[in-house]
């Protein structure tokens, strides 16, 4: 199994880093080595940062807690919704807005009107206004669309986040850092890992890698799931035996 994900990683390009001229001194400990002034992320480091990453979502899964995934770059949109929708977990992969986190209250209240927006558009009423209306309404439903879809079912805050790049998530990642929401991330040569609680060193800049590591991420949180709905399962079936026990032994003691 681990020859098969070392295959995997290095097939998908995990260990190109950035050259050397823009790395950070503090990714030092991640990298293996430099060829042609680019520097190779020690793969070592990637399975030893994604098996506690794994191990940490499957327990936040487990508990029932909600796992924000976060990737706005064009490489990793697509694989951030798509991966999110899989594990029923809320995702932004378009645009931050600030005070996602810490303004939570007041960005829950634009879902409202995203809904309100929604219903005209199906209803007929829509029909009713001038054309210039019109496109004004449906060009703030698109935007509202683009920038609140994913994290639609996110009715708390999350208990941790999974970021690709947090260079470029740097607005993301402060604010889970001021609300101590664990943070776990992609992070490339050219990145601060004391930034981030749970690092995954690996090429964020590469589809490939984007789409193994954010699957492999996505894999552990429906792993977690899967065990919590066993466990409530099993919750039941112990509260049924422990109910039908004393009904069972008083018919025996009037017999």
């Amino acid at each position: 199994m681990a020859t098969v994900l070392v295959r995997e990683l290095i097939e998908s390009g995990v260990h190109f880093g950035h050259r050397a001229s823009r790395w950070n001194p503090k990714m030092r400990p991640y990298i293996y080595a430099r060829r042609n002034l680019i520097h190779i992320v020690d793969v070592r480091e990637t399975i030893r940062g994604l098996l506690r990453a794994r191990k940490y979502l499957q327990g936040v899964a487990a508990g029932g807690s909600l796992v924000l995934f976060v990737g706005t770059k064009r490489q990793a949109s697509d694989t951030i919704e798509q991966q999110a929708q899989r594990c029923g977990m809320p995702f932004v992969s378009d645009r931050w807005l600030g005070g996602t986190l810490t303004n939570f209250r007041t960005i829950r209240s634009r879902l409202s009107r995203l809904e309100e927006l929604e219903a005209l558009r199906e209803s007929e009423q829509l029909a009713t206004y001038s054309k210039k209306m019109q496109s004004a309404l449906n060009r703030e439903y698109r935007k509202m669309f683009r920038n609140l879809n994913g994290i639609r079912t996110m009715n708390r805050l999350p208990e941790c986040l999974i970021v690709i790049d947090p260079r470029k998530e740097k607005n993301a990642l402060r604010e889970a850092l001021k609300l101590g929401i664990t943070t776990v991330a992609l992070i490339d040569t050219d990145c601060d890992p004391d930034q981030v609680d749970l690092p995954i060193p690996g090429n964020d800049d590469s589809i490939r890698s984007i789409e193994l590591i954010v699957r492999l991420l996505a894999d552990a949180v429906e792993a977690g799931k899967v065990s919590a709905g066993e466990m409530k399962q099993q919750e039941v079936k112990e509260v049924t035996a422990a109910v039908a026990t004393p009904e069972s032994s008083e018919a025996e003691t009037e017999a």
